[in-house]
């Protein structure tokens, strides 16, 4: 089935929708069963954008129960060869506010039970993951952070936890004393499978609390969650209509050729 070819894709959630310029529904299918809902297809900025609801229209599927693969699948049937993905993330670290942005560049695994790899053999396949979001897309967020006034942290490592409960203080402090900054629950392994793809990735963290561990945090609530995350959520969306038509269209980044080299 031929499918309408958009250039970049986001991640986010239903309320992203309003985000494209006369969008077009598309339904896609994939060797991985349905994504999370359809997808929204056009434009911004001049530049095709392909929009996904990670957790559905709904919100009905929690971060463990996400088809991973086929939502990264159905943005690559499009053609998408760039992937923006903005969430709401906890802090670890007391500098690291609610309502700041961190543009990661490390995660830090700690789920379990995902699909998580598109190569289940014959070949063996070993994708590096040592740097996994792209450099160039990165540098691109953090610019328009700058020039749009929004407090954004030029590094941070993310640690994905497998959901949908939140922290123990006891496992809050255990991350926050690794240094790691930002804790979420849908990284991993979105953005890792992108890379499977050769596909690039950036995250956006939006900090919309403290975590349980933090020096006299109070215990996260999702209510808490959703208030700070609707109340930023206009820095989300412009961000997203400055980033977009500045990413440049050559990329040179180590995502484009993940595969090399990478079949045992």
């Amino acid at each position: 089935m031929a499918y309408p070819q958009a250039e970049i894709g986001v991640f986010g959630g239903s309320g992203f929708y309003s985000l494209l310029e006369n969008p077009t529904e598309v339904e896609v299918e994939t060797p991985y069963g349905a994504p999370s809902a359809p997808l929204m297809y056009g434009d911004i900025g001049g530049r095709s954008v392909a929009f996904l609801p990670r957790h559905g229209t709904s919100h009905q599927y929690p971060p463990h129960m996400i088809n991973y693969r086929a939502n990264v699948w159905a943005m690559k049937q499009l053609g998408v060869t760039r992937i923006i993905g903005p969430n709401a993330c906890g802090s670890l670290q007391a500098h690291v506010k609610p309502g700041d942005f961190v543009i990661c560049d490390q995660f830090v695994d700690r789920t379990s039970g995902r699909k998580d790899t598109f190569y289940d053999g014959p070949a063996t396949t070993h994708v590096s993951s040592a740097d996994p979001y792209c450099p160039t897309m990165r540098a691109v967020a953090l610019e328009k952070c700058r020039e749009l006034g929004i407090t954004a942290h030029e590094t941070g490592t993310v640690v994905v936890i497998q959901g949908p409960r939140f922290s123990t203080r006891a496992e809050s402090r255990w991350f926050a004393s690794q240094g790691w900054e930002v804790i979420n629950m849908t990284q991993y392994p979105e953005s890792y499978l992108a890379r499977e793809l050769e596909m690039c990735y950036c995250n956006i963290s939006l900090i919309t609390d403290y975590d349980a561990g933090t020096a006299g945090a109070d215990p996260v609530t999702n209510d808490e969650v959703v208030r700070v995350f609707g109340e930023n959520n206009q820095k989300v969306k412009d961000l997203l209509f400055a980033m977009i038509p500045a990413l440049p269209g050559e990329r040179p980044c180590v995502c484009a050729t993940a595969l090399d080299g990478a079949v045992f």
